[in-house]
């Protein structure tokens, strides 16, 4: 059974394992192990942490075969984004410019260095290694979260955000990043990632230009990719988009990727989640569901084949002990 668990300071190997793979993009996760191993260490100290509102918090989870102990997956949530450091990225506005007598009128897209996500949750470290990703591990990787956060929102802000890798090559070279940010910064794409990965932030804002910048001044390479994915992250994309969130003008400053947002409580898996007390059976059936337990330190989320009933949910004795839940102790489910 794959299962998400929280991320305990035993899992730094693995996920030192995963960063080095993941390949250019993979920000939020630099392959550093002494620098993951604080990630680590943050995680574990925000499940610790006596919470009235949105702070420093962050959350990680690790996908988990509980049949061979074996990582393959982790994810994460930042409470609350540019409490102590600026969060940048750019807002894709339009200048007009015309003039009546010559006929002229032109919308321009004009991107605007932005500080407007500032403590707003973020979804992010999604990561899956590749001979993990069948039988619905993504979904549940990507959409575990959620089901943490319907159990705990006063951890979070209003409203949740999620930066997706851009397009780059197989070489990691970004064309939104040749066309524009190299020419302030001299350095490589992957480099400049480096650097903010592992939380040197001040320099955007000292080298980056801080007047509009017209789109069509760039390569025509630079613009095509505005605001586009990477091709290894349109299904997690995808998953969002079930979810509610929605792009709204916003791109990475570095690969030109898109952030999507949703309010909190109108993300579907949150807003159509129950919280349900549980029978233990023999086996359980029905269509597939997210199911978790509503524990803080000891949370467990897996998929399962479920039918809810209005006051109950039927589960099996397996997953009762993967949740580790006993009759009538409460579970949160939505259908997927």
């Amino acid at each position: 059974m794959k299962l998400i668990r929280p991320i305990r300071p035993d899992d730094l190997d693995a996920l030192v394992h995963m960063a080095q793979t993941a390949g250019a993009g993979f920000t939020s996760l630099p392959p550093d192990k002494d620098f993951l191993a604080k990630k680590i260490a943050l995680s574990v100290q925000s499940f610790d942490t006596d919470v009235k509102t949105a702070g420093h918090e962050r959350y990680m989870f690790v996908l988990e075969d509980s049949n061979t102990g074996e990582v393959g997956g982790c994810c994460a949530i930042e409470a609350a984004c540019g409490l102590d450091e600026p969060f940048y990225n750019y807002h894709v506005g339009v200048t007009v410019h015309a003039n009546r007598e010559l006929g002229v009128y032109n919308r321009i897209p004009t991107l605007h260095l932005s500080n407007d996500y500032t403590a707003t949750s973020v979804l992010c470290s999604l990561y899956l290694r590749p001979e993990f990703r069948s039988g619905g591990a993504g979904r549940l990787l990507s959409k575990c979260r959620f089901l943490f956060m319907g159990n705990f929102p006063a951890r979070f802000s209003e409203k949740v955000i999620a930066e997706m890798r851009g397009v780059s090559d197989e070489k990691g070279q970004s064309p939104f990043w040749e066309g524009l940010g190299r020419h302030f910064f001299s350095i490589d794409y992957e480099a400049a990632e480096h650097i903010v990965g592992m939380g040197n932030k001040a320099f955007i804002a000292e080298l980056m230009p801080p007047h509009p910048i017209y789109s069509v001044l760039l390569p025509p390479e630079a613009q095509a990719v505005m605001g586009r994915v990477h091709p290894q992250t349109a299904p997690a994309l995808h998953l969002l988009e079930q979810e509610g969130f929605r792009y709204q003008n916003y791109v990475d400053i570095f690969d030109g990727g898109p952030t999507v947002e949703a309010p909190i409580m109108d993300i579907r898996s949150i807003r159509k989640s129950q919280l349900l007390p549980c029978q233990i059976t023999d086996a359980s059936s029905g269509n597939t569901h997210l199911i978790a337990n509503d524990r803080l330190h000891g949370f467990r989320c897996a998929l399962a084949q479920l039918t809810p009933g209005e006051n109950s949910v039927s589960i099996s004795a397996e997953l009762a002990q993967a949740l580790g839940v006993q009759a009538r102790e409460s579970v949160r489910v939505v259908a997927l």
